[in-house]
């Protein structure tokens, strides 16, 4: 029997309202660690929302995905520093309001200075964590923290060194090279001359290389199964492996290191930008800083963190001394030759 037409108007609205009940859901593609329940349940249940992440294993990947069309799968990305440039240049992210950021002013004025996500005087990402890429290393075989990257290839531990599967390794390289001296951003325009004594210094690294790793948690596992003694890693390793107990420690050595600046951004193409920009705000609050920083060992870019914790934690993030703690970090920028950067690593990883 046909329904007459107030039933049916009566079932469309019931349809409707059943429609607008749905939970909206914020996808994310970010690193690792940054998309923990420790601290993302908080925003889904004030939000009623849905937070639904995937990790990338590096910058290119993610600049790949974005570029292969998939910008549309995502409404929130954490590019580091040494990306984000052209992904804004590039329109694969949304401009931000910075109205609807109102912690935005509380971030530390050392990274929101830097010209890293302004195009045409509008900016597409807000600093969210930053940190070194430190020498890592199992204290039973290292009485001492090594005091120089050239450890990694020292014949002694063949077999037992691991590297980041990613270009930070190539700038890694430069700097044991010298080619950060005077300048540091020459790692980041390097010539050919220059990438091909490095691709060499690379080739010379493979015999000590047990294993690239390309996720944090594989890193961990290297180290807690004995496989490696000493690699480059991030602090969420470090993190990981003494919350599990493993004599672990980190150093920074005496050439210094890389380091970088994650971003927050909204994709060009998020259907769930009011959403997307409250997730932003929520991320730079003080509150939630603290509680990334418990997960990955990070450094919060909002320096009010630092008021909701320990002097140790303090201590330990290097708060009590960021200026002269960053001239020892040689953050990641832009990388106009990035394709050419590619081509090296890619040969390197190729070579037998």
């Amino acid at each position: 029997m046909k329904l007459r037409g107030s039933a049916i108007l009566l079932a469309v609205m019931v349809f409707t309202a059943s429609c607008a009940k749905k939970t909206p859901t914020l996808n994310l593609l970010v690193w690792e660690g940054y998309a923990d329940p420790a601290f993302v349940k908080a925003f889904e249940e004030q939000h009623h929302c849905k937070v639904s992440a995937s990790y990338m294993g590096s910058s290119d990947e993610l600049v790949a995905k974005l570029r292969g069309g998939s910008a549309g799968n995502y409404d929130v990305i954490s590019p580091s520093s040494d990306v984000a440039t052209s992904i804004a240049s590039a329109g694969l992210a949304a401009p931000l309001d910075l109205t609807k950021i109102p912690s935005y002013g509380q971030l530390s004025s050392q990274l929101t200075s830097l010209p890293l996500v302004r195009v045409k005087g509008q900016v597409y990402g807000v600093p969210f964590m930053w940190g070194p890429d430190p020498l890592i290393y199992d204290t039973t075989v290292f009485a001492q923290a090594p005091d120089s990257w050239n450890v990694l290839w020292d014949p002694k531990y063949r077999g037992k060194i691991s590297v980041w599967d990613d270009l930070s390794t190539v700038y890694l390289a430069a700097q044991v090279l010298g080619y950060d001296k005077p300048d540091p951003s020459q790692l980041y325009n390097l010539s050919d001359a220059q990438l091909e004594a490095v691709k060499k210094k690379l080739l010379e690294l493979k015999p000590n290389i047990r294993k690239m790793w390309t996720t944090g948690g594989e890193l961990t596992n290297l180290f807690q199964n004995h496989e490696v003694v000493a690699a480059m890693g991030w602090p969420l390793m470090t993190n990981q492996l003494r919350k599990i107990n493993f004599p672990v420690g980190e150093t920074i050595p005496k050439e210094n290191t890389t380091g970088w600046i994650d971003h927050l951004m909204i994709t060009a193409g998020s259907e769930n930008k009011d959403l997307a920009h409250e997730f932003l705000e929520y991320m730079i609050e003080a509150q939630t800083q603290k509680k990334v920083t418990e997960v990955t060992g990070y450094t919060p870019a909002n320096p009010q963190a630092a008021r909701l914790m320990t002097p140790e934690e303090v201590r330990n993030l290097h708060l009590d001394d960021v200026d002269n703690y960053q001239k020892r970090l040689y953050f990641w920028q832009n990388v106009p030759r990035r394709a050419k950067y590619n081509e090296i690593w890619n040969e390197v990883k190729a070579a037998q």
